[in-house]
């Protein structure tokens, strides 16, 4: 089943951000793009790589209006060690979820229940609080920030623009697609 248009439930979670600890909740997200970016878990291998390469584009999303939050089934507090050892995550000025009840992960049913973690899962999230856009990867393979910001601009055009679709490999300022009456139920 698709998660595409899925309502984010309600939730609050506590967060490591700007050096400390801080709640986050649905009504944070509304009215505002966002990206719950999964990953299996602190101290690990292949997320310290994803989440410096997300701080190093945090300005970007942010200049378009678009919040991340990083989500593992770690503690706030295990955030906060791992911000301090690592000089990778030492660079993260977005909020970091902490989701040990797993609330997060089930409802954005990247739980892998045997072993508490959480998928790599990235979902972009509408102002009015619904997934435009999710992948799941395989947890030994990391992301890339830079396609996900094309994909937040992409997304961000067609919610404004609803009669334009986005081409592959689209940036802003190309040429969109204006589908025909005939074709719009097979888009």
């Amino acid at each position: 089943m698709s998660l595409i248009n899925k309502e984010v439930s309600d939730f609050t979670v506590q967060a490591f951000w700007d050096n400390a600890f801080q709640t986050v909740t649905k009504a944070d997200i509304m009215g505002k793009w966002s990206v719950f970016f999964f990953y299996p878990a602190d101290f690990t291998f292949v997320c310290p790589t994803e989440l410096e390469d997300l701080a190093n584009k945090y300005e970007d999303f942010k200049k378009a209006g678009c919040e991340i939050y990083s989500v593992s089934t770690d503690t706030h507090f295990v955030h906060k060690a791992w911000h301090d050892a690592s000089d990778r995550i030492k660079k993260i000025r977005y909020p970091m979820l902490a989701d040990p009840t797993h609330a997060l992960a089930k409802d954005f049913e990247v739980l892998i229940e045997s072993d508490g973690l959480a998928e790599r899962g990235t979902f972009v999230v509408n102002p009015e609080g619904r997934i435009a856009a999710y992948e799941v990867n395989a947890g030994n393979v990391g992301r890339n920030a830079d396609e996900l910001f094309r994909k937040v601009q992409a997304l961000q055009f067609v919610h404004e623009h609803g009669d334009e679709v986005c081409p592959a490999k689209w940036q802003p300022g190309a040429e969109t697609l204006k589908p025909s009456l005939d074709l719009v139920g097979m888009l």
